[in-house]
């Protein structure tokens, strides 16, 4: 195991969702009575600081609340998962990101609304006015819920200043400018973004294996593919190889692919090599889709290990 306290910056998304369980969805106009309410905290930056910090990472996290309540319960929150706090910054007169979801209980369908508030806020001379601490990373996360301008920025300050980054394209974006995107590191889709940035298919693993070639050909250093319950696939200047996947009985794959970026992102700032800091993600994002909610079902350092040994 990696015996190295990873110190890692994340630039990007916070939220709170806001999860109403319906006993069927209403039609425009009514109102009905809902059976469950849950509200919980989310966005991809937020929940890869989490996991990270969770697993004993020193943590960093660049981003924007609202001066509202939910921003109020973001920094604590974050507080409590121990990750710093000190560039999470209230926009006056802005809401914190919401996503209100609808969610069928007999299905599992569910409506989505998206508000990125606060989030949108985040901009590049944010990431040089953190520089001071980012510049003493091993490694910088960042997503694509948050301005591109602020991700480009992320992405050549690591370069720049000869930090490795990871950039996550989720939600993936046809307009993503590749000239720009590829100054990272890593570049971490799963197959629905990764058919997106490439505009290749990705049914088969031979065709994920094509697809992440044409992503190096374009000039990325390393893509990892996520594959869900199939586990990943590494692509560098070597060749493709997959990473192999732990089965589980899922409950909830809510946040599956946040817990994986930020585990991995932990173990290899941790000094893990590559392939065996993928593995450790796979492993460790197996086991929060046996549990509900994301990141309400990361492992702590220490649960991670004892779930480990009983499974080795």
């Amino acid at each position: 195991m990696a015996d190295k306290r990873a110190a890692i910056g994340v630039v990007g998304s916070s939220n709170v969702d806001l999860v109403t369980y319906v006993d069927r969805m209403p039609v425009w106009g009514e109102t009905i009575a809902a059976p469950r309410f849950e509200m919980s905290h989310g966005g991809k930056g937020a929940n890869q600081a989490v996991a990270a910090a969770k697993l004993g990472a020193s943590v960093v996290m660049l981003s924007k609340v609202g001066d509202d309540a939910l921003g109020q319960g973001v920094l604590r929150n974050f507080e409590e998962a121990n990750v710093s706090t000190r560039h999470v910054k209230r926009v006056v007169g802005q809401s914190t990101g919401t996503a209100t979801i609808l969610v069928d209980k007999k299905s599992g369908d569910n409506c989505i609304l998206i508000v990125k508030g606060a989030n949108g806020d985040l901009t590049p001379a944010d990431v040089e006015r953190a520089g001071d601490d980012l510049k003493t990373c091993d490694l910088i996360l960042t997503q694509l819920e948050v301005p591109l301008e602020t991700v480009y920025a992320t992405l050549a300050f690591g370069k720049r200043h000869g930090v490795k980054t990871v950039l996550n394209p989720a939600p993936a974006v046809r307009d993503l400018d590749i000239s720009r995107a590829r100054e990272a590191s890593f570049v971490t889709p799963n197959e629905t973004e990764l058919a997106i940035l490439t505009g290749l298919p990705v049914e088969s693993e031979a065709e994920v294996a094509a697809a992440a070639q044409n992503l190096l050909a374009r000039g990325f250093d390393a893509v990892v593919v996520t594959l869900g319950a199939r586990g990943a696939l590494i692509a560098t200047g070597e060749g493709a190889r997959r990473i192999e996947s732990v089965k589980v009985e899922a409950v909830d794959t809510t946040g599956a692919g946040d817990a994986f970026i930020g585990s991995f992102a932990r173990y290899l700032a941790g000094g893990l090599a590559l392939d065996a800091a993928l593995a450790e993600a796979t492993w460790y994002a197996a086991f929060s889709v046996t549990r509900h909610g994301a990141q309400k079902s990361y492992a702590t350092e220490a649960e991670f290990d004892a779930l480990r040994a009983r499974r080795v």
